[in-house]
């Protein structure tokens, strides 16, 4: 059987290392993997036992490990702005006037916010998008006729 992971000592001092300066929980756990097999030659079913993964999620990870290397650590938090229309500094100046006026004590409403939203990007909004909006959700009066 061919060894994806070599317990070298310079292997395994990089992969120590980097358990001390692990960021997230997800990257512990990799390095961890990688680690256990690197230095006590754990079978995958072991390893996969020790963090609580199925067996086949430590076959992929060592696989990658060999692949990528300590690429596979580096672990990309989930969510963002992945569609986006406007940037959050184009979100802030547009929705600047809204929430002064609303810190002045003005109402607003979600239609007038969202025809400007639908102006300044050029594509059709929904409702639900501009309710999301951090900068103005409180400032926000639902219209039951809008």
């Amino acid at each position: 059987m061919k060894s994806l992971i070599v317990g070298d000592k310079s292997t395994v001092r990089r992969l120590a290392e980097r358990l001390k300066r692990a960021d997230s929980h997800s990257e512990y756990q990799r390095i961890q993997c990688v680690l256990i097999r690197a230095t006590l030659g754990s079978s995958a079913a072991e390893i996969a036992r020790l963090l609580g993964w199925s067996t086949a999620t430590v076959h992929v990870l060592h696989s990658r490990w060999a692949k990528e290397g300590e690429a596979i650590f580096d672990v990309r938090g989930r969510g963002g702005r992945h569609h986006q229309y406007l940037t959050p500094e184009h979100e802030q100046e547009l929705l600047a006037p809204f929430v002064q006026r609303a810190q002045a004590g003005g109402m607003l409403t979600v239609a007038e916010v969202q025809q400007a939203y639908r102006e300044r990007s050029g594509k059709e909004v929904a409702r639900s998008t501009i309710y999301r909006k951090r900068s103005i959700d409180r400032a926000l009066v639902p219209c039951a006729d809008c």
